[in-house]
């Protein structure tokens, strides 16, 4: 399956009049992971991505494994004054993840809150930026193995992205 991917430009986005930027409040969520750098680095992400973008309200959720969970990001979006929760799953493909777990977890935080308003977006499934994305990482690993680029900033100090 090769599914289409239409990229519309942000700026050509109709954002409903009622939809107060500053009562929103996003919620990005990864899958969660054993490994607490793992967590940290996708918090650290959320954290830059909120900066570049300028939202008031952005919390970063896992979905299992780890805190916080996708409730306690939804209250605290809440709490911060968001009227709209937007919740953005940071994975790949649709799956069971994306199309039943985390719109039940995101629907049973929201039961808690009866005149907020959510949302769960689509994965970020076969969007053209992250084949450019793909073919950074390719050709970054590529030079750094012949000694033409330093290591990526997430090997940093390992022993990966060597030809062997």
């Amino acid at each position: 399956m090769n599914p289409q991917v239409d990229v519309v430009v942000r700026s050509e986005l109709d954002i409903p009049a009622d939809l107060d930027r500053a009562a929103v409040g996003i919620v990005i969520v990864d899958h969660g992971s054993r490994r607490d750098e793992a967590n940290r680095c996708h918090e650290a992400f959320v954290a830059d991505w909120k900066a570049r973008f300028g939202y008031p309200i952005v919390e970063a959720a896992h979905m299992e494994l780890a805190k916080p969970a996708i409730g306690d990001a939804f209250d605290a979006c809440i709490a911060a004054g968001a009227a709209t929760v937007v919740i953005a799953p940071y994975f790949l493909w649709p799956g069971t993840h994306c199309d039943r777990d985390i719109p039940a977890l995101a629907a049973q935080a929201a039961h808690s809150h009866p005149n907020v308003r959510h949302l769960v977006t689509a994965p970020l499934g076969a969007h053209p930026l992250l084949m450019d994305v793909v073919e950074d990482r390719i050709q970054h690993g590529l030079a750094h193995a012949v000694g033409g680029a330093p290591q990526c900033e997430l090997y940093a100090g390992s022993d990966r992205c060597r030809l062997r």
